[in-house]
């Protein structure tokens, strides 16, 4: 998939990613706390479609949508995106960005101190 995903198009992508198949009335009634209406999350959800990111399916007079993308993949490719654009490609600058900023809990410190030590094994 090579066109990036909106905001609104991620919080869709989450609730089929929760749970899916759905039906746009099932994924407007999970998006209910956003105000958006039917036709708006049709709108999203045919966007979604049409990027190859949803598998849709006939139930009926109805559709069924369902992720055709891993939310891993979705999530690696906006990571590297955002290293590319802010650090040069660097991940490196990324963390110290964030440690200079105290944005890193004492859990988060030793979850990347152990992914450090496995990748020196």
């Amino acid at each position: 998939m090579a066109e990036r995903i909106s905001e609104a198009e991620w919080q869709v992508m989450e609730v089929l990613w929760a749970q899916s198949p759905l039906t746009a009335q099932e994924v407007a009634a999970e998006l209910a706390g956003t105000g958006w209406s039917l036709a708006t999350v049709k709108t999203l959800l045919s966007r979604l479609a049409a990027k190859g990111a949803l598998a849709t399916a006939e139930d009926g007079r109805r559709y069924l949508y369902a992720p055709a993308i891993a939310r891993a993949d979705v999530a690696a490719g906006e990571s590297r995106r955002l290293v590319d654009r802010l650090f040069g490609g660097r991940p490196a600058p990324l963390v110290a960005h964030l440690a200079e900023r105290g944005d890193l809990s004492a859990a988060d410190i030793a979850e990347l101190e152990a992914l450090i030590r496995e990748l020196k094994s």
